[in-house]
Order: structure tokens, then C-alpha cells, then sequence
């Protein structure tokens, strides 16, 4: 189950207010923004972490999922603009 990254009631972003060690029950209290990634799709995720697995080959990529290069290009790219636009609001 993914993480959720909006809220169910309103849509405007959650942030982190607790987090507790499974081992001890220690828990740490506090507001934390969600980790950049964490804000995608899990497609996105996805994507991502192929790009990883395939040392950035985007031609590697397009053979996997069967699509042409200019495609997974295009996919990088507008998920670059996304990475771009979450770290402006961010900043």
C-alpha cells in the first residue's frame, strides 16, 4: 500500500507528524515534509527505479516496457518538469 501523500477530506499535502521504531516503540514527534520522491505516482516511482536498475539506458528502458525511444524520452523528460516543479514548491 502506498503512502499517502494527500489528504482524503481536502486533497492539500500530509506531512509527517509521527514516527515510531517497530523494535522499541520509541516514537519521534514533530512536522516533516514527505521525501520529494515519495510525492510521485507510483508509476512514477516505477519509472524511476527502472531507470536505476537499467544504469539510465533509456533505450534499455523502451526495449523492456516495448515502446520507442522518443517515448520513454518523452516520459523522462515530463517527469524531470514534475521533479523540477515539487522541488520549487519545496524550496
Amino acid at each position: 500500500m502506498k503512502l499517502p501523500i494527500n489528504c482524503p477530506s481536502c486533497d492539500n499535502a500530509l506531512s509527517v507528524t509521527t514516527l515510531q521504531c517497530n523494535n522499541c516503540g520509541t516514537q519521534v514527534s514533530g512536522k516533516y515534509d514527505l521525501p520529494l520522491l515519495l510525492k510521485l505516482t507510483q508509476e512514477e516511482q516505477d519509472f524511476v527505479l527502472g531507470f536505476f536498475i537499467t544504469s539510465g539506458s533509456i533505450k534499455e528502458m523502451a526495449l523492456q516496457q516495448g515502446v520507442s525511444y522518443p517515448t520513454m524520452r518523452n516520459k523522462l523528460d515530463d517527469l524531470i518538469a514534475k521533479l523540477k516543479q515539487l522541488q520549487h514548491e519545496i524550496e
